[in-house]
């Protein structure tokens, strides 16, 4: 089945500039992170309700930085509410377009996986000849199937 799912090209020239894009932004953001999967699961999480705690316990700070220990800095904790509030916008715009990145990448892949699929067939059907079979070989590795039996030896079958 042919879905053709994607019609477009990306010329290497068009790969290049959205690399250097990309490149740009992140030169533009020097302050970024990478955390592992232990450090993301550590931290407190800022979902919807605890941004509006967020906004209130700015609020109550700023209104009345005399109850905070000496040591809080206020400052910081304006920049990093407002540092959340400038990078949403750009988690979200970013967000979509990977998102619509990796459905285009999928698409295409099928796409590409699926006329493979056909090629592969009339290739078997116009039968073994000297110059198909290299090719034949070469395609029909995708699908050979290695089992293990009972007594653990592997036995190998190949689908042509």
């Amino acid at each position: 089945m042919n879905n053709d799912l994607v019609k477009g090209e990306l010329s290497a020239d068009q790969q290049n500039a959205v690399l250097g894009l990309i490149g740009q932004i992140q030169s533009l953001l020097p302050f970024l992170i990478d955390l592992n999967a232990e450090e993301r699961r550590a931290l407190p999480k800022l979902g919807d309700k605890s941004r509006a705690f967020v906004d209130q316990g700015l609020v109550l700070a700023v209104q009345n930085p005399g109850i905070l220990p000496r040591n809080f800095d206020l400052d910081e904790y304006q920049r990093d509410v407002t540092l959340v509030r400038q990078l949403e916008p750009l988690v979200l715009a970013l967000a979509q377009l990977q998102g619509r990145l990796e459905d285009t990448f999928l698409a295409a892949g099928s796409d590409a996986y699926s006329q493979t699929l056909l090629v592969y067939q009339a290739a078997k059907l116009a039968g073994k000849n000297g110059a198909l079979e290299q090719h034949l070989d070469g395609l029909s590795r995708r699908f050979a199937r290695k089992s293990t039996s009972t007594t653990g030896q592997a036995t190998s079958t190949t689908a042509h």
